[in-house]
């Protein structure tokens, strides 16, 4: 399916500033993170025939900081670094050390040895405006509806860290122009993420559907939300990376619009043919502990379906999804990336594909 008959992103296509001469090298995109949500798609995406900036020729996917060096030193063409990766500590001061490493690792190495280099995107994410994990919803936030201006809030956050060592680095090199892409909520399946919220309610559902459960809504009344698609994040990132509008900015990536919980439930219900239970007051499930001794029942399922052979505590991530369903999030705007780049996805019809 081609992705780019969407109002002004096809006038991104191959843009020129008045005075600039075309590049005679092909575009390459490196992609840190191809095994999550977003890098997963975006690598997808970079093969289309009709994507911005293209053909793009697809080097590799860089999980392991101890050998970038080996892996990227050699590596001299590439054009664009698509940074759609993290890793997770115990606490968000080790969180901003890792992962700040990673990413240094990959720019020191990246931006001396390519010369065609000319963008950067960096994925971060709405806890940009709400904190981290560990302080989430007992930070004071900022009120809706959430701006790429605001100022950052007073915690730790590796978000943050990633920002300063992108601008830092590209500050280096003359030229170099980079952009910030912050979702929210984001309805694709990847078997890697640490953050899955498609697959794990996915695994839940057919858990139900085995036992001939409810399937129960694990959230509360006020969550409300506008979900980013991984396909919406990664051709955001495309677009920024080819259009000179979107140089040296950070944009908010969400749908636009808002959904009630209920009626998404409602069709993962369908999708698995089972009963869609209704928000009940006072009556609050957390999946990690309705799914704690499930493990049995996953393996049945597992062995009867002749699936990949995996334990549900890796295939479940229970604990984010008992996070964003027990809490109202804020919501964010897209205005900024309005004046240049219209994409909206239909929810119903994008949320079914990713449940097959």
């Amino acid at each position: 399916m081609s992705w780019w008959w969407a109002g002004a992103i096809g006038a991104a296509n191959n843009k020129l500033d008045e005075n600039e001469v075309p590049p005679n090298y092909q575009s390459v995109a490196l992609v840190v993170g191809m095994t999550g949500i977003v890098g997963n798609s975006m690598a997808e995406i970079l093969l289309l025939a009709d994507t911005p900036g293209g053909p793009w020729k697809v080097f590799c996917d860089v999980s392991d900081s101890d050998d970038v060096e080996a892996k990227l030193s050699s590596l001299t063409d590439i054009t664009n670094i698509f940074y759609v990766t993290w890793t997770n500590r115990s606490t968000e001061k080790e969180n901003c050390e890792a992962n700040g490493k990673m990413l240094k690792n990959v720019l020191n190495v990246v931006i001396p040895n390519c010369p065609n280099l000319k963008h950067i995107c960096l994925f971060t994410g709405r806890k940009h405006y709400v904190g981290p994990f560990e302080r989430l919803w007992n930070t004071q936030a900022h009120d809706s509806p959430l701006t790429e201006d605001l100022p950052r809030l007073d915690c730790p956050n590796f978000y943050y860290t990633l920002e300063d060592i992108l601008f830092e680095e590209v500050g280096k090199k003359a030229g170099l122009t980079w952009s910030v892409h912050r979702p929210g909520n984001i309805f694709r399946f990847s078997p890697y993420a640490l953050m899955n919220l498609v697959g794990t309610l996915c695994v839940y559902a057919a858990i139900c559907k085995h036992e001939g459960a409810v399937l129960r809504f694990p959230g509360c009344k006020a969550a409300w939300d506008g979900y980013s698609d991984a396909d919406l994040i990664a051709e955001h990132q495309i677009w920024a990376a080819v259009e000179p509008y979107a140089k040296n900015e950070a944009f908010n990536v969400s749908n636009g619009d808002v959904f009630k919980w209920k009626h998404l439930w409602k069709v993962l219900a369908d999708q698995f043919e089972v009963e869609c239970g209704e928000f009940e007051e006072g009556k609050g499930v957390r999946l990690q502990e309705l799914m704690k001794d499930k493990g049995p029942v996953w393996d049945d399922i597992v062995r009867e379906n002749g699936l990949l052979s995996n334990k549900l505590e890796d295939t479940g991530k229970w604990w984010f999804v008992d996070l964003i369903l027990e809490n109202a999030v804020p919501l964010d705007t897209m205005n900024k990336s309005k004046g240049a780049w219209i994409f909206w996805i239909q929810k119903f019809k994008e949320f079914i594909p990713f449940l097959d």
